[in-house]
C-alpha cells in the first residue's frame, strides 16, 4: 500500500476496498464515512448561513463548521492511520517463527501492532461521537432545503461509530494479556455506543418533522 488512500480517486479507492487485500478494510472505511459526514455538516452550514431564519444561530453555525472541519481532517488522517496500523499487523503475523527467539520476536511485534490497530479505530469512534454532537446541534437550525443532508450526515456518523467499534472489539482478544488497553477500550466503546441509537433516532425525528 504505497498510495495515500485519501488522495485516490473515489472509484479507485472503492475498487481497492473490493480486492482480497485486507488493507484498507473496514476500519479505514468507517473513518472515511465519518469524514464524509463531517463534510456534509459543513455543506449544510454553508447553505444555512446568511439566511434570515438563521440570523440568531450564526455564532453556533460558525462554531459547528469549524469543529466539523477539524473532525473531517482528523478522520481523514485516521483513514490512513488505520490502514497503516493493520498493515503492520499483517506484516507481523508473517514473521518467521521457526525458533524460540523468532517466536518471541513475532509475539512482541504482533502485540505492538495490534495495540496500534486498536487505538486507531478507538480514536475514530471518539471523533464520531463528537461529530454526532455537532449533527444534533445542527438539525434544529439547518435550512429546511438541506435538512435531508443533516439526516445523511447523522447516518454516516452512526455508521462510522459502529464500524469503528467493531474494529476495536475484534482486536481486543489479540492484545497481550499484560496490556490493560483491552479492558479500557472495551469499557470506552460501551460508553460511547450506549446512547447512539437514541441519539440517532432523535436526529432522524427532527429531520422527518422538518421535511414534512
Amino acid at each position: 500500500m504505497d498510495d495515500r488512500l485519501t488522495e485516490l480517486p473515489a472509484r479507485e479507492l472503492i475498487e481497492r476496498l473490493a480486492t482480497s487485500d485486507p488493507v484498507p478494510g473496514g476500519g479505514s472505511a468507517s473513518a472515511l464515512a465519518g469524514a464524509m459526514g463531517a463534510a456534509l455538516v459543513q455543506m449544510v452550514v454553508a447553505l444555512t448561513t446568511g439566511r434570515p431564519a438563521a440570523a440568531e444561530a450564526e455564532n453556533d453555525l460558525t462554531e459547528i463548521a469549524a469543529s466539523a472541519l477539524a473532525l473531517q481532517s482528523d478522520l481523514l488522517r485516521l483513514t490512513e492511520v488505520d490502514a497503516a496500523a493493520y498493515n503492520a499487523v499483517v506484516r507481523a503475523r508473517r514473521l518467521p517463527r521457526g525458533t524460540a527467539l523468532e517466536q518471541r520476536a513475532r509475539t512482541l511485534q504482533v502485540g505492538a501492532a495490534t495495540r496500534e490497530a486498536t487505538l486507531a479505530p478507538l480514536e475514530a469512534l471518539r471523533q464520531g461521537a463528537a461529530l454526532l454532537t455537532l449533527v444534533e446541534r445542527l438539525a434544529p437550525i439547518a435550512s429546511r432545503h438541506a435538512i435531508s443532508d443533516v439526516g445523511v450526515a447523522a447516518l454516516l456518523t452512526a455508521t462510522a461509530m459502529r464500524g469503528a467499534a467493531m474494529n476495536v472489539r475484534i482486536n481486543l482478544p489479540h492484545l497481550p494479556d499484560t496490556d490493560d488497553l483491552a479492558e479500557q477500550a472495551a469499557a470506552e466503546v460501551d460508553e460511547l455506543l450506549v446512547s447512539l441509537d437514541d441519539r440517532l433516532s432523535t436526529v432522524e425525528g427532527i429531520v422527518a418533522e422538518r421535511m414534512a
